[in-house]
């Protein structure tokens, strides 16, 4: 007992007690056991720690806030599942985890922790008194201590009042941090020094020259809301270089990027050209945020680049009425299509429709594989780069487990030998036609007579019994197809560039697919034939893609194609989020 008195650190209700217990020793009517029990359980540390937490919680943190470890438990418990899930088949624990993270009430807690983590919750109590003289203006002063880190916050002039105001609070940044500047503050000095009738590039001066802490007196902005963290995912579809952005308020407040990273939107209040507004890159761990160009102002970009580009006559990027590939809008290139050995689906040909759209951010979401309901696998790419070949030795590798939907055929004449349900489903012309007329088909065409399509319907039904389905549509089918009943993964094959395509080909002695016998090679036209194609291809639909392999080298391509398919099968992957909705 003299051990537990001289503890400083020991709780005084504990000690107490314990002295009490040593004074009614000799009164209590119990055994020397009874009194070692007690005893030691007042002296244990265990009990000690119980006492410490209960005082804490029920002082509601005068002496001492409780601060959260972390703000951002429910994108830990994302990071958790893409670990774990490539392993639930080898490990229970791990099944046993997977499992319990997707369960609705641990997302809601994890949720309901970020919430009050990040303060992101309501009512929001007024920080100014409700009461004020009128006569009166309310000023508050802020410090914050100036580092290598941007204050993450910009200014700007009041278009009505000439004053300088704050425009915007970086998520994440150290004026966020603070909790005391927010948009629409009214900055009045920084260090002492009055701003009044000063630009804003005066105040930044000012805020460059600064050492140690940095002061503003402020007059809060009226109804003022704080930050409210998004859980936004985008894939970007262009590159940006903040440093060569015109329109940023703030090179430094800037987020640089590349196509196809995914960008967590942390923001959506920008008001101007930076909606969504402020972002971080998935899975970075700098919690500051950073400015990104808004869909209106990237669009316009586009449109504007586009037309620069036609006006001067350049191929590449074109305006709307000029694709890759062609040399006017009028030209014969324009309006030729590919030959092709059998099927030609161009009944829907319409590239005016799909150069409409014009790329720039979509909104995605994790869609973890689904044992026994896998992915179609779509192989898109021009007329003669090997689909055909990739997609025969993939599905040659198991045929129980990769298959090919059987198209519908309608003959005029006679079915040459073939067997109904083998190589086609036989329908007749009137069936077909209406099928076609109701969008029951991916992708549909006319040859020589005979009427060829593949139905959405055979690519579920393959989905629905536990295959893989491999697609090698026409790559106008991927507007049917790229669909939340069916969330195809696309596969861009691409030809690499003409020395090494006419190269490799010639080497392999590959037959021409533009020759309806494959009695011959390719010729130097139709290798330019197929990387026209591809550049229109590209333009048109690289959004769509989920994945490219150059096609160089055929049995590497195949290897690509392998990795691609198993992680297809085993790994979450970014998709639309509608899909997972």
């Amino acid at each position: 007992m003299t051990t537990v008195m001289a503890n400083g650190n020991w709780d005084p209700a504990l000690s107490r007690l314990l002295v009490s217990l040593e004074e009614a020793r000799q009164v209590l009517p119990s055994s020397e056991e009874e009194f070692g029990f007690l005893s030691d359980l007042l002296q244990s540390k265990e009990l000690h720690a119980l006492v410490k937490v209960h005082n804490k919680i029920i002082s509601n943190g005068k002496d001492e806030k409780f601060h959260p470890t972390l703000s951002n438990s429910m994108q830990i418990a994302l990071e958790v599942l893409d670990v774990v899930s490539p392993k639930i088949g080898v490990k229970d624990e791990c099944k046993e985890i997977f499992m319990l993270l997707q369960k609705p009430h641990i997302q809601g807690l994890l949720c309901a922790h970020d919430a009050v983590a990040q303060k992101d919750y309501f009512p929001r109590l007024p920080e100014i008194p409700l009461e004020v003289d009128e006569d009166e203006e309310t000023i508050k002063i802020v410090q914050l201590v100036k580092s290598n880190e941007p204050l993450g916050a910009t200014i700007k002039t009041d278009e009505e009042t000439g004053k300088i105001v704050i425009a915007r609070i970086m998520h994440g940044g150290a004026a966020d941090r603070s909790g005391l500047i927010h948009v629409g503050d009214e900055v009045c000095e920084v260090n002492g020094i009055n701003v009044e009738g000063k630009t804003p590039n005066d105040v930044l001066k000012i805020l460059q020259n600064s050492e140690g802490t940095i002061t503003f007196k402020l007059v809060p902005a009226d109804g003022k809301v704080g930050l409210r963290e998004s859980k936004v995912r985008v894939r970007a579809h262009f590159d940006y270089i903040s440093s060569t952005d015109p329109y940023i308020p703030c090179k430094e407040a800037g987020l640089d990027f590349v196509k196809g990273e995914i960008l967590h939107i942390v923001s959506q209040d920008d008001a101007y050209w930076y909606k969504p507004g402020q972002a971080r890159r998935e899975g970075d761990r700098n919690m500051r945020a950073g400015l990104i160009p808004s869909r209106a102002l990237q669009e316009r970009r586009i449109l504007h680049e586009r037309s620069q580009m036609d006006k001067s006559g350049e191929e590449g990027l074109c305006s709307v009425s000029v694709l890759p590939g062609c040399q006017s809008p009028k030209s014969p290139r324009c309006a030729s299509k590919p030959k092709t050995k059998k099927i030609m689906y161009d009944t829907a040909e319409n590239d005016d429709f799909d150069r409409e759209e014009i790329a720039t951010y979509e909104e995605v979401a994790k869609l973890y594989p689904r044992p026994g309901l896998y992915r179609p696998v779509v192989l898109i790419g021009p007329p003669g780069v090997g689909r055909n070949e990739l997609k025969r030795r993939l599905i040659a590798t198991d045929p129980d487990k990769y298959k090919t939907p059987t198209p519908c055929k309608y003959v005029a004449a006679g079915r040459h030998g073939e067997v109904n349900g083998k190589e086609y489903f036989f329908v007749t012309r009137e069936k077909m036609d209406e099928e076609i007329e109701a969008g029951k088909f991916i992708e549909f065409g006319e040859y020589k007579g005979n009427l060829y399509g593949t139905s959405a319907e055979s690519v579920k039904s393959l989905v629905n019994a536990g295959y893989v389905c491999i697609l090698n549509p026409h790559y106008q089918a991927l507007k049917m197809l790229r669909i939340p009943q069916l969330k195809p993964y696309i596969i861009y094959i691409k030809p690499p560039p003409f020395d090494v395509l006419k190269e490799t080909r010639n080497a392999a002695y590959a037959r021409s697919t533009f020759d309806e016998n494959n009695s011959r090679g390719f010729t130097d036209e139709e290798f330019n034939e197929m990387l026209h194609s591809s550049e229109r291809i590209e333009f048109l639909y690289a959004h769509l893609f989920d994945e490219v392999i150059e096609n160089a080298d055929l049995s590497k391509a195949f290897e690509q194609l392998v990795r691609a398919v198993n992680r297809v099968e085993t790994e979450p992957l970014w998709v639309p989020a509608s899909w997972v909705q």
